[in-house]
């Protein structure tokens, strides 16, 4: 007779949760999410907080949806750079500047977070809104917009409504547009994503691959980490080289 596995029952259970928001056509409530997987409000109010940190949901007005994170492992397997590669350089950048560090790739049209190394004393920045909804208000996706040719940039800004995220949001095309023609190949984000972050990132120099680096720190650490964005730009090219092998 078969020994059982041993399962461990949140992971059980987060993995229920993010089942039953996949297979929603539109965002889904907690509560509705509780009542489709037969948990207690509680956990399952607990567990969307945990699977929102970490990228595999979003919460929006309406409910949750499905988050960048779990795009960018289905996609993972078609990019030119290996993950261990990517971990490997992110590292280096999070523990060079004391920031969390991000990957973000244009897949099939859409800014989507394909990588994150942070740590307790460096953490993420809450993904709340994803990018397919604030490439504009983000420096990873202000520098992934950045590498396109001008007329690709226009249709994806055509396509895609400017959300007020902040006061500092810019919310026009023809003042993005402006900025992304005038970067010096470092975009960056200052508190326009998210009040009291400030982010920056550099685009990958690679014909292979339309994609950026980024790190996110505290606004209050900003003139820190602006002032050492060569260490950001380093990381751009190790990847940019990387996705040309």
């Amino acid at each position: 007779m078969a020994t059982q596995p041993t399962l461990i029952n949140s992971v059980v259970r987060a993995l229920r949760l993010l089942d039953a928001v996949g297979e929603a056509s539109a965002p889904v409530p907690a509560k509705r999410l509780a009542h489709r997987t037969g948990l207690p409000l509680g956990t399952t109010y607990h567990l969307l907080r945990t699977l929102a940190h970490e990228g595999y949901v979003v919460h929006t007005d309406d409910g949750f949806a499905l988050g960048d994170r779990v795009e960018s492992l289905a996609g993972a397997r078609h990019s030119p750079i290996s993950p261990g590669r990517v971990r490997r350089v992110l590292g280096r950048l999070h523990d060079d500047l004391g920031a969390a560090a991000y990957l973000a790739v244009l897949d099939d049209g859409e800014v989507r977070i394909a990588e994150i190394y942070d740590s307790p004393g460096a953490p993420r920045t809450d993904l709340w809104v994803g990018l397919h909804e604030a490439a504009h208000a983000t420096a990873l996706g202000k520098a992934v917009l950045s590498a396109l040719p001008e007329e690709e940039r226009r249709a994806y800004l055509a396509a895609h409504p400017m959300n007020d995220l902040t006061p500092r949001t810019l919310t026009t095309r023809h003042a993005l547009l402006r900025e992304l023609a005038t970067g010096d190949g470092v975009m960056v984000d200052r508190e326009e994503y998210a009040v009291g972050t400030v982010c920056a990132a550099a685009a990958l120099p690679s014909a292979n691959l339309t994609a950026a680096v980024a790190v996110s720190s505290p606004a209050g650490r900003a003139k820190d980490v602006l002032a050492r964005t060569g260490h950001l730009r380093r990381a751009a090219t190790l990847l940019g080289l990387a996705a040309h092998r």
